[in-house]
């Protein structure tokens, strides 16, 4: 069965016909042209080869305008992952690393990003973290490692 959009409002098929000339949204027009082609009848197959997008993403973009009109054409921005923690844990982080592991009765003299990791957790500084993602929260915050210690960089 043929898919095709719903029929288009004349406000609808004005702003469609704008959108589909801008250069400043080429992806947006490229949706606005699959609207408008779909509009006149053009199958998928025929409007994925004018548009140079793959069939399901032709469909796509015919369902998403069927179901939410021309909002469905913009992009929607994904919020991206959520911190992993906020900026009291960062300087907890910071501060842990920049002490001297045997001034808190630790039987190590140096700290291994294994060490600090294992003591952010044991005092629930954070509940789960990585050793990579201590080594660049530590970078961000401005700290090298230097001999057997981090330290803030000298700029």
């Amino acid at each position: 069965m043929a898919l095709y959009v719903r029929s288009l409002t004349p406000e609808e098929q004005a702003r469609l016909e704008v959108l589909q000339h801008s250069r400043s949204e080429p992806d947006t027009a490229k949706r606005a042209m699959i609207v408008l082609l779909s509009a006149k009848k053009q199958r998928v197959h025929e409007i994925s080869a004018e548009v140079g997008l793959h069939p399901i993403n032709v469909r796509k973009w015919i369902h998403r305008f069927n179901r939410t009109g021309l909002n469905g054409l913009y992009p929607r921005r994904s919020p991206g992952r959520p911190p992993l923690f906020g900026d009291h844990q960062r300087r907890e982080i910071l501060d842990l690393a920049m002490r001297d592991p045997g001034e808190l009765g630790l039987n190590f003299s140096a700290w291994s990003l294994q060490r600090l990791r294992s003591q952010l957790i044991e005092r629930q500084v954070v509940p789960e973290i990585s050793a990579e993602t201590i080594r660049q929260e530590l970078l961000k915050g401005g700290l090298v490692f230097e001999g057997r210690r981090w330290i803030p960089e000298v700029q």
